[in-house]
């Protein structure tokens, strides 16, 4: 049976996912199991620069502030396509186990907050996290800057179920945790007397240009007082010639 929908909406957080297989991967991450038909469309909004597809205006804002690209092409209507709730028809049964057997890989859900918070969407958090091991925010940053033109950077990635069984790369030592940690304090610390040293040429050129402003409407002022001044001689010299003309 074909479904007359264009999305599947998740009814614990609202979002719009194109397919059976994304609304499955979604409730594998986030453990939401309320789905339903929806006629609204997932948003396809593409930038005409770099051709980087966007499926919100989170995700937009956030490519412009990286890229300085700001102009996108919606494409919705055109690549929107109905929803089949049937599950894919398979013959073949290896084929079929072998899908059963792809998992969303287990990544670091603190770490994925922290993204989702920053703007990332859930599939690239998880993306990133997975292929920058999973260590940290700054590395999984690092990943997505240097594949964001990727195709498939917002796809959930997927991993053998066996996977679970292997070793966990090598974490840091705490001596390697304590550097780390020191060199993004002093980055932000870096980044904090940068910013202020901004805002005050900024409170610097307001307040000359205040300055400016006063000084401008002072002599305006005075200007005005003399030309009354001159105004009130003459009407007073012209009253008295014309009294005395009497």
């Amino acid at each position: 049976m074909s479904a007359t929908g264009l999305s599947l909406r998740c009814g614990d957080c609202g979002v719009l996912l194109k397919s059976v297989e994304e609304a499955q991967e979604h409730a594998e991450l986030t453990s939401h199991s309320n789905f339903s038909e929806s006629t609204e469309a997932v948003l396809n909004l593409v930038c005409t620069v770099c051709r980087k597809p966007c499926r919100s205006k989170t995700e937009t804002d956030l490519h412009t502030k990286r890229t300085g690209h700001s102009d996108f092409s919606d494409l919705t209507s055109e690549t929107a396509k109905p929803i089949s709730l049937d599950p894919p028809i398979s013959t073949d049964d290896d084929t079929q186990q072998h899908q059963e057997m792809m998992i969303v890989p287990v990544v670091d859900s603190n770490l994925i907050q922290e993204l989702e918070s920053m703007g990332f969407t859930t599939a690239r958090a998880t993306r990133a996290l997975h292929y920058s091991g999973n260590t940290s925010l700054e590395a999984a940053i690092n990943w997505i800057m240097e594949h964001e033109n990727d195709s498939d950077i917002d796809q959930m990635p997927l991993v053998p179920a066996s996977a679970k069984a292997e070793p966990p790369k090598p974490s840091l030592t705490e001596e390697e945790k304590r550097i780390k940690a020191q060199e993004l304090r002093e980055r932000a610390r870096k980044k904090k007397e940068e910013e202020e040293k901004r805002m005050e040429r900024e409170r610097e050129k307001e307040r000359i240009r205040v300055g400016k402003e006063l000084l401008e409407a002072k002599r305006i002022e005075e200007d005005n007082e003399r030309k009354r001044l001159a105004f009130n001689i003459i009407y007073f010299f012209v009253s008295k010639i014309l009294l005395c003309s009497f």
